[in-house]
């Protein structure tokens, strides 16, 4: 049975509201699962934001994507995409060219190493994925997905 986010917070008092209770269930949820997933990367030398730009990166394929392509497809924003990129390019993982005809424009690519990295994390991310929620059946996760999806269209 699951627990109740009060007895997991150990609060005494209720929610203000139920909209209260939703968003910080959400956020504990979203906590306690990205703390998993860093632990599954960890081992790996890569965060959960850097392995989310990789997978972008070679979903991209050959053609990779530009500073901006690569911030509005990830999953949780971030500061500085600059920077992040920076770091995967100094791990080798990416590599970042300069356009000939217009020197604002750099595109960004996955490189070997990073393909090679990330085809090792394929099969242990998926069993992260199945230990974080394999427990759920079909239509709850497909409730779940649907109910997020409507959670994030309203504000």
């Amino acid at each position: 049975m699951p627990t109740r986010l009060r007895d997991e917070i150990k609060q005494t008092r209720p929610f203000t509201s139920l909209e209260q209770e939703a968003l910080l269930s959400i956020e504990r949820t979203a906590a306690v699962l990205g703390h998993s997933m860093a632990e599954a990367l960890k081992g790996y030398g890569i965060t959960p934001t850097q392995y989310n730009a990789l997978r972008i990166l070679r979903g991209a394929g050959e053609g990779g994507l530009c500073r901006n392509e690569v911030r509005e497809r990830l999953v949780a924003r971030v500061p500085d995409v600059t920077r992040l990129l920076d770091r995967l390019e100094e791990m080798g993982l990416v590599a970042r060219e300069r356009d000939t005809s217009d020197r604002r424009l750099v595109t960004t690519r996955i490189t070997r190493d990073g393909l090679k990295l990330l085809a090792r994390l394929d099969e242990p991310v998926a069993e992260a994925h199945q230990r974080q929620l394999g427990h759920m059946d079909e239509r709850s996760l497909r409730a779940l997905i649907d109910l997020l999806a409507e959670a994030r269209g309203g504000g």
